[in-house]
């Protein structure tokens, strides 16, 4: 991801998105295409796992080291840990074990779960943060914002991925979107990305502007990661988008809550990427390949 100034972001600059290597296996990345999304750290939130627990294997196992000798980070938000707990631990897998951090208010966090990684060989952290001002998810990301901000490679800011979101209640499903655009208010993601993983999409904030989100290496095939449906979605404001590669292209085209949204869009066969600009930030959701 390159620096670039709102000027530039608004008027030239192309956001360039990889978002398949964050799922695929370390193997199956090409070398052109492996580095972008290659940092980040892991937020694992309170809803169960079993549905996609394949893909949440992978990204866990995709998570790299900041610096050598250095932990990857894998944090649960309050009750994500006993979601891990109930998917791996307690069946004794220990695929889940090194998790570096619970955090949250700890209101949810059972005593089984917290006893099960604070004596593991993982040597996980729990950590009080008894504010109501903010949710465990805030939490977890902000603990990351201060204490793991750049990669160490190349200095450019540590995205964050979680998992878990979009179930169960409707108003925290809507929580976890707004913290979507909570933690990434630079037009440059100057504080590194961030992507919400459901059990059948990954939804991420495109700000204001061009980008190029690469869905597939390829015509579509068996490596593909992600399925043809896609929404992009006003959730701040009205904007107007135009996009390149989907079944039902739109140019200039007004979007808004309680007009026209985008919903159910496909990528074509043929598409490897996906163009979108816009004016003002939406999120974009694309369906996860059922495996």
């Amino acid at each position: 991801m390159s620096a670039c100034s709102t000027t530039e972001r608004t008027h030239s600059a192309t956001v360039e998105w990889q978002p398949a290597n964050l799922i695929r296996r370390r193997r199956q990345a090409s070398d052109e295409n492996q580095g972008q999304d290659s940092g980040f750290a892991l937020v694992v939130l309170n809803q169960p796992l079993h549905a996609q627990l394949g893909v949440v294997r992978r990204i866990w196992n995709n998570v790299q080291k900041l610096t050598t000798g250095e932990a990857q980070v894998r944090i649960a938000a309050d009750g994500g840990a006993n979601c891990l707990y109930h998917a791996a631990g307690q069946h004794g897998d220990p695929c889940f074990d090194d998790l570096t951090l619970i955090i949250g208010d700890l209101d949810s966090l059972s005593p089984e779960a917290r006893r099960y990684f604070e004596s593991g060989t993982g040597k996980t952290q729990v950590m009080r943060d008894p504010d109501q001002e903010s949710t465990d998810f805030g939490k977890a990301v902000a603990h990351i914002r201060a204490h793991y901000h750049t990669r160490a490679e190349n200095d450019t800011p540590l995205d964050i991925v979680a998992v878990g979101g979009l179930g169960g209640r409707v108003d925290q499903g809507l929580s976890q979107l707004h913290h979507l655009y909570l933690f990434q208010t630079d037009p440059c993601y100057a504080q590194g990305r961030m992507y919400l993983f459901s059990w059948e999409s990954l939804t991420f904030l495109l700000k204001a502007g061009k980008h190029r989100i690469r869905v597939r290496d390829g015509p579509a095939g068996e490596g593909d990661v992600f399925g043809k449906h896609v929404g992009i979605l006003p959730v701040g404001e009205p904007s107007r988008i135009t996009t390149k590669g989907l079944e039902w292209d739109v140019a200039d085209w007004e979007t808004k809550f309680g007009g026209r949204v985008s919903t159910s869009n496909h990528v074509l066969p043929t598409t490897e990427v996906v163009e979108v600009e816009t004016t003002r930030d939406v999120l974009f959701t694309i369906a996860l390949r059922e495996t």
